[in-house]
């Protein structure tokens, strides 16, 4: 047999170092969990801090006819079962934090099998936050003493921000203050004690370099993907009587208050930024804060009790942090007013829900379907990073398919080099879960072969910097004791030398005394022109105070007529809200009404079309009908034309037969009239009436017409009672005399010859076959004659 031909490898492309040096591999890093119980049999063995080992266990090699496997997997970094929550974290999340608050995107996600601690990475439990918690606490850390006002940074449904000025921002919060239930600043609001041990990190962590010339604004928002739907986990469905909600029947529900949540879908930006549309954004000013809306939201996240997780996630969480960053303005004192110099940098932190197969969960119903989803989402994102990496690595163009799953199109823009990656691959070392431990290894091994673009550095603005500082330290303030009394302390003499070296010193004290009175005179002099400028300050004082408070009442008074003019506008602004609801609910009304009209219009035209159809049948049915009458009588006509000739032409011959009829009846009285008598002939023998048979003339022609059948044998046929021939049919026709001969062989039939003569006059009828008959077939009629 010849050898296999082996398939030529594919050449590799060669990158050039430039295009390297731009892009940044997907950093994977390996988490191991201790065991639940200390006698489980263990498949996954710590070599070093960035090598795994796993060990086929001892059920499988009884399975496999002894079969003994072992298979290392290297990542950026391992951590074994003792690693702390903070060591994790200083290793994958500080990063991405840090380039987080100098305007960069990040992606953070824990992938693994259910139960391998991928919650509890990201999460934490009490006692130990996780990577969450330690990220908001690093955030507030660093930009606690230059974040903005709440409300000066606003979202909008278009994934960017606005700013608001000072005024418009207090108003708004003076407005939510004033309302039945306002929100209470998380500096005054106690502390849920259900996760207060989570959000107590013992570590301060800070980051460096942070632009002491921007303020800052931070806003989360938290969202599930459920059976591939994206839903929002802070949204708060308020009860709308003015538009009622529409169940699956598309009747509406008025007398109920419960609302299910509606899936969100996912829009591009013009940014070419994909983002979920309508997604609750809330800014927070504290860590207490930001982890109590992302506490709020977890209670509503879609978990379930299976038979390998008590509690296990049956959806991917994503946990969005938008930092918002916005330089001073040239005095150092309010915000930028330029939406240009806005920089907005984002960091997900996504929990996935955990691969599994089906036959060891024993799912059923919507477990089943969950389990589907989730494992068709995870294999979307792995075949995502086989592409890529394919992409990458052979310099092909295929299509990476983001838009196959929710998941992987939420992210494009962080794999096509919008940011940061970084995976963390949690495993169980349970021999139980070597099989899924083994494919999740061999999906972080393709993952971390795949690059991603280095995002770019953005300039935030040209102002020169250190405008905060320097207008705070011009503005500083007036008359400190400590500044005054060291001038005060510069301007006296200095003192002489005190010191008594001999007991009959006398100029030392003199002179002592003399410099201490010029300093009390010095003094004294201070006091009064000290009490004259205050004095001198308190009256400028007052102008100033009398002055910024006749403009505190003037600008008071105008923020009064603006607080009007704002509340017409706010309930006229109401007013029309109201109105175009109730508008879009005549809308939908109208749009289902077009849809039904719409339906019964297209099936109205299918059946006129049916119709029309059905006509153009019946007329073409109707035309050949036609096509084929006038065929008919077009040949009815002529066969009737020729039946017409004919009947002509027989009553041609007809009458030109009883001519001659009466001819031959007239020649014949006439030889009977002129012709003597004749003596009584002999009986002649049979010889000589041969002999006359044969020598005898010609007949005249026969009649047509009604002619004799005749015997065969050409023998003549003699009648003396004539009117025995003339008994004629029913239908008008002569009939045939019973004596008459047989037909002639041929099949042809004569017919009678009508011949009137008189009593006694023996007429011999030629009988005739169709047109001519064959020879024996003529007879001679010839009268009576006596023989002379």
């Amino acid at each position: 047999m010849k050898p296999a031909r082996t398939k030529t490898p594919r050449k590799l492309l060669v990158k050039k170092g430039s295009q390297t040096s731009l892009k940044d591999p997907v950093g994977v890093y390996c988490r191991v969990r201790p065991l639940s119980l200390p006698d489980q049999e263990c498949c996954i063995e710590v070599i070093n801090n960035t090598t795994v080992q796993l060990h086929t266990p001892e059920g499988y090699r009884l399975n496999r006819n002894g079969d003994y496997k072992e298979t290392q997997y290297s990542f950026k970094q391992v951590f074994g079962i003792h690693t702390t929550q903070k060591e994790l974290f200083d290793v994958v999340a500080n990063p991405l934090v840090d380039d987080l608050i100098h305007g960069k995107n990040g992606l953070l996600f824990t992938y693994g099998v259910t139960g391998s601690g991928k919650t509890h990475t990201m999460t934490g439990s009490p006692g130990e936050g996780g990577l969450l918690p330690r990220c908001l606490d690093m955030i507030f850390n660093s930009i606690g003493s230059f974040q903005a006002k709440r409300y000066v940074f606003k979202s909008n449904d278009r994934n960017s921000m606005d700013i608001q000025c000072e005024v418009d921002a207090l108003l708004e919060r003076q407005k939510r203050e004033a309302m039945p239930n306002p929100k209470t600043p998380s500096s005054k609001r106690q502390i849920d004690p259900e996760f207060a041990d989570m959000i107590n990190v013992q570590e301060f962590c800070k980051a460096e370099e942070v632009d002491e010339d921007s303020v800052y604004g931070v806003f989360v928002s938290y969202i599930e993907i459920y059976n591939n739907y994206i839903y929002d986990l802070l949204e708060e469905v308020p009860f709308d009587p003015i538009k009622p909600k529409w169940n699956s029947c598309s009747t509406p529900m008025r007398n109920t208050d419960f609302v299910p949540p509606q899936s969100k879908l996912l829009r591009e930006d013009k940014n070419h930024n994909m983002y979920v549309a309508g997604c609750t954004e809330v800014e927070v000013k504290s860590t207490e804060e930001a982890f109590e809306v992302f506490w709020r939201g977890q209670k509503k996240r879609r978990i379930a009790n299976t038979h390998l997780n008590r509690e296990s996630s049956r959806s991917h969480s994503v946990f969005n942090i938008k930092l918002v960053q916005a330089p001073l303005d040239a005095d150092g004192d309010n915000v930028l007013q330029e939406k240009e110099q806005i920089t907005i940098s984002q960091l997900s932190l996504v929990d996935l829900a955990g691969s599994e197969r089906t036959n060891r969960t024993k799912a059923e119903g919507n477990r089943l379907r969950e389990a589907g989803n989730i494992n068709q989402s995870l294999m979307t994102l792995r075949t995502c990073m086989e592409v890529l990496r394919e992409n990458q690595m052979y310099g092909t163009n295929k299509m990476v398919p983001y838009r196959d799953s929710k998941l992987t199109h939420l992210f494009k823009n962080y794999f096509d080099g919008e940011g940061k990656v970084r995976m963390i691959v949690c495993v169980n070392p349970k021999a139980e879960d070597y099989e899924e431990s083994l494919q999740v290894m061999r999906f972080a091994e393709v993952t971390q072969e795949v690059e991603v673009a280095r995002p770019v550095d953005k300039a935030i603005c040209g102002l020169t910097p250190g405008r905060r500082y320097r207008n705070q330290a011009r503005g500083g303030p007036v008359g400190d004791e400590p500044l005054v009394t060291e001038v005060v302390l510069q301007s006296f003499p200095p003192l002489p030398s005190c010191e008594l070296l001999d007991i009959n010193d006398e100029q030392t004290l003199p002179r002592l005394i003399e410099a201490l009175e010029k300093r009390h005179y010095l003094r004294q002099m201070m006091i009064e022109e000290f009490h004259k400028q205050s004095i001198t300050f308190k009256a400028l004082l007052q102008e100033f105070d009398s002055a910024v408070l006749n403009k505190e009442n003037y600008i008071q008074g105008k923020l009064n007529e603006k607080e009007k003019v704002i509340t017409g506008q706010k309930l006229e602004i109401e007013r029309l809200e109201k109105k175009n609801k109730t508008l879009e609910y005549k809308i939908e009304i109208l749009e289902k009404t077009t849809t039904i009209y719409e339906e019964d219009k297209r099936t109205l035209q299918q059946e006129l079309e049916t119709q029309n159809q059905k006509l153009q049948r019946q007329f073409s049915d109707k035309r050949r009908l036609e096509a084929r009458l006038q065929g008919m009588v077009t040949e009815t006509t002529m066969k009737w034309e020729k039946e017409c000739e004919r009947r002509v032409a027989a009553k041609q011959l007809e009458m030109q037969n009883k001519l001659w009829v009466k001819d031959e009846k007239l020649k014949q009285l006439k030889a009977i009239v002129t012709e003597p008598k004749a003596e009584k002939p002999e009986r002649p023998s049979r010889e000589r009436d041969r002999e006359k048979v044969t020598q005898r003339a010609v007949s005249p022609s026969p009649v047509p017409g009604d002619v004799f059948k005749t015997r065969g044998g050409g023998q003549s046929v003699q009648f003396t009672d004539i009117e025995t021939l003339k008994q004629e049919s029913p239908t008008g026709r002569k009939r045939r005399s019973p004596t008459a001969a047989p037909a002639p062989p041929d099949g042809t039939e004569s017919e009678w010859t009508d011949v009137e003569t008189r009593v006694g006059c023996s007429v011999a009828v030629e009988m005739r076959a169709g047109s001519q008959l064959g020879p024996g077939y003529q007879h001679h009629a010839q009268p009576k004659r006596k023989k002379p």
